[in-house]
């Protein structure tokens, strides 16, 4: 039975040659596929010899058994997409370098096969003594190929393998290889690879490790050009079932073979031929690139099972070429009606991975595809389409109503990485649904053994961020606190998860000792600060300046003084070039500084420089009189703005009576104030003009002393979670250090400042006035 199942998958393909014998055909039994990074765009370098290195993600590609010389999985930061440990950084990009050049000579060649991979390979991150990661929920990431039978032709099916051969049966053939020698014919090469590629799994690393084995491959690569574009990939289809660790040299010719040879294969052969290097687990961004270029030449070929298995293809090599992009976009609008609910998702996935953007118009009529099939949509494809959401930024509020529904009904069945994924987009889109996120806290405490440190410390920064307080599920960040300490040894190879999780945890006031001592810690500071693929400087920064406000009575480690004024004065000069020059911001400091006086009144600076934002900060005296606060802004502190005028100098400001407060609330006077009702200073004397400079500093030092300090905060949407007045973690946090910091705070919203900037400027001053003296 297994020899007509693949018969049939042999036949399928576009003018394979039917002289191969039965005894070439190969089966497997099934493989699981893990799904721990399909989102990853970082990847790990399991290769280096002569200047040649491979970059690859492991966990994207068929699984094969664990030996000697099979490269460790690893986890990298994403994110995450576009999310990362640090509040700015987004992902890394998927890169592949070679310095080496093949060589068209026999001698070359023959070297390059005979290097074995675990010469090649670098040590990985088991050095730091990283305990496994156990799967909760098995994925099959290729559920899609069953969707239609025409897939039979384009892809492996990583099931059909029969009953497998064992050792001792295959030592007659081994013999032979070795009698037969240089005497082989590219048949008979390719005939010994298949039979071998049927031995017990457990037996392969015996069998790679056998000279005759490795004389074969040498063989092979000696017969490379003589193989017909057939043969190359029956031999291609061994190498799967063979395991060929995917840093073995011996691909690296076949790969620049394959190259050589694509204009000479079919669409069918070259998307068949990028599954197999798939299953491989090898990335060939020199394959993939003659792929992508052949595209054109067979647009009337592609119908929906080749579209969707070329966006699979390019999501697993993390790449699109702008100008394939434009010939795939009209395709998926021509296809998607057609398309299977887990093709969707495959679609979402493949565009996610490769970092590929379409019009918001695309994108939302793919999500409308995705709601209409939801409710048969598996999990995985599920996840797929919220992480392409994330990736877009598109509010799709019928698809997040239907999440709605469909999470709580599937959280109990998920597994961690899925969840992660659903929770990191509600908080990237800054959606808060109680149901979602209660449903998630009560499933995760019992996945905590399945936590990588990534998992954890990305669960604890979504929920944070979205508002959800210890207090709504007793057990959910504790169990996720305890998984990143059982966790510790990735952090070695992953500073940024710590800090992720630490900065979550910061947010609802949680400040795990232990963990924040290793995370302030010189040795850990530098770790961080070594790490030159994410900027993670200032959120050294921000959890430093939270543990101080929180904690006063820590007595462990802090940033060093030279680092927190460096950190402050970078952000500082962002704040400058950016926010501070946005019109909401200039229309609040000018029409304040016309309510108290001047601008000596009011300095815009930033009170917590850790937070990432600026405040305009006034001071009033107990009898609610404004007090020059120029003594905040000196100009050794980069965290404030200096003032070019001098603190001693005393002006009045704008007197408002009740009758023009009056008149301005109900807008009698639209345009401006009366000038009856002002009082400069050049019309009043005050008490202070009397008195000797010495005595008026110490009165104003005084007054300051004793004055209300209050923070004037414009907000903007981005502050909160969307159609909601619930804060997101960070500016949550930040309110509250400027309450334990002896400030009160007034927020001129978004939804109210906005709409003020439209009005008169009498009408400004009465608003501000209020929303100022209200808060006394």
């Amino acid at each position: 039975m297994a020899t007509r199942v693949l018969c049939r998958r042999v036949c399928s393909l576009p003018g394979w040659r039917r002289s191969l014998t039965q005894g070439q055909h190969i089966h497997t039994k099934t493989r699981e596929e893990i799904s721990d990074q399909e989102e990853n765009k970082n990847v790990s370098d399991v290769s280096s010899q002569s200047g040649y290195k491979l970059y690859y993600n492991p966990s994207s590609y068929h699984v094969a058994r664990t030996s000697a010389n099979s490269p460790c999985q690893m986890d990298s930061s994403e994110e995450e997409q576009f999310f990362s440990a640090s509040f700015w950084q987004q992902s890394n990009h998927y890169s592949v370098s070679c310095s080496r050049h093949l060589s068209s000579s026999k001698n070359t060649l023959l070297d390059l096969a005979l290097n074995k991979a675990s010469e090649t390979e670098v040590p990985s991150v088991s050095s730091y003594n990283r305990k496994p990661v156990t799967p909760d929920v098995k994925v099959d990431t290729r559920a899609f190929l069953k969707c239609r039978p025409e897939y039979a032709s384009l892809s492996l099916d990583l099931t059909q393998r029969p009953q497998p051969v064992e050792w001792v049966e295959l030592l007659p053939l081994l013999q032979k290889v070795s009698v037969l020698r240089g005497r082989m014919k590219p048949a008979d090469v390719l005939q010994f690879l298949l039979e071998l590629s049927k031995l017990h799994p457990d037996k392969m690393p015996l069998l790679q490790s056998d000279q005759r084995f490795v004389m074969l491959l040498r063989y092979s690569v000696e017969h490379l050009r003589l193989f017909s574009e057939l043969q190359l990939l029956e031999v291609l289809q061994s190498f799967v079932w063979l395991e060929i660790p995917s840093s073995h040299t011996v691909l690296e010719v076949y790969e620049a073979e394959l190259s050589r040879r694509a204009n000479q294969l079919t669409l069918h052969q070259l998307l068949l031929a990028a599954d197999l290097w798939r299953c491989i687990r090898r990335q060939v961004p020199q394959f993939l690139q003659r792929l992508f270029e052949s595209v054109h030449l067979y647009l009337g070929q592609v119908g929906v099972p080749e579209l969707v298995h070329l966006l699979y293809i390019i999501g697993e090599g993390r790449h699109c070429p702008k100008d394939l992009i434009y010939i795939i976009q009209p395709l998926i609008m021509r296809h998607l009606a057609q398309m299977h609910p887990e093709e969707v998702g495959v679609v979402c996935l493949g565009l996610f991975k490769a970092q590929t953007s379409l019009p918001e118009g695309a994108v939302s009529r793919i999500v409308d595809k995705a709601v209409s099939v939801v409710t048969e949509m598996g999990d995985f494809a599920m996840v797929n389409v919220l992480k392409y959401l994330r990736f877009s930024y598109l509010f799709h509020r019928t698809w997040l109503e239907a999440m709605e529904r469909e999470v709580p009904q599937r959280a109990h069945r998920m597994g961690v990485q899925g969840l992660m994924h659903v929770t990191l987009t509600c908080s990237a889109l800054h959606y808060r649904s109680d149901s979602i996120l209660t449903s998630i806290a009560e499933r995760v405490p019992s996945l905590v053994p399945h936590c990588r440190s990534k998992d954890s410390s990305k669960l604890l920064w979504a929920f944070a961020t979205l508002g959800f307080l210890p207090t709504q599920n007793q057990s959910f960040y504790p169990s996720l606190t305890d998984a990143l300490r059982q966790r510790k040894a990735e952090f070695q190879q992953y500073p940024e998860h710590l800090l992720t999780g630490l900065l979550g945890l910061a947010f609802v006031s949680q400040f795990p000792e232990d963990l924040v001592t290793l995370a302030l810690s010189p040795e850990f500071v530098h770790l961080a600060l070594r790490n030159s693929k994410l900027e993670l400087k200032k959120d050294l920064f921000t959890l430093d300046a939270a543990v101080a406000l929180e904690l006063p009575q820590w007595k462990g480690p802090r940033l060093s003084g030279e680092l927190r004024e460096e950190v402050a004065e970078m952000l500082w000069t962002f704040a400058q070039s950016d926010v501070c020059l946005k019109p909401e911001v200039l229309e609040a400091e000018s029409a304040l500084q016309d309510l108290l006086g001047g601008d000596k009144f009011v300095c815009k600076r930033m009170i917590m420089p850790h937070t990432r934002s600026i405040d305009l900060e006034i001071h009033l005296d107990p009898k609610g009189q404004p007090i020059p606060v120029n003594l905040l802004c000196p100009k050794q502190n980069p965290t404030m703005v200096p003032s070019s005028q001098s603190w001693e100098k005393i002006n009045s400001g704008v007197t408002i009576t009740d009758n023009l407060l009056a008149q301005l609330i109900k807008g009698k006077n639209s345009t401006e104030l009366p000038p009856a009702t002002i009082a400069a200073s050049s019309v009043g004397e005050t008490p202070c003009q009397n008195r000797s400079n010495r005595t008026h500093r110490d009165s104003v030092r005084q007054d300051i002393k004793n004055s209300v300090k209050i923070a004037v905060q414009i907000s903007n949407r981005n502050h909160y979670c969307i159609q909601s007045q619930q804060l997101l973690g960070l500016h949550a946090m930040k309110r509250r250090h400027l309450k334990i910091a002896g400030y009160r705070v007034v927020e001129l919203s978004h939804w109210e400042w906005f709409s003020m900037l439209r009005k008169s400027r009498a009408q400004k001053l009465a608003y501000l006035h209020c929303k100022i003296y209200d808060s006394l």
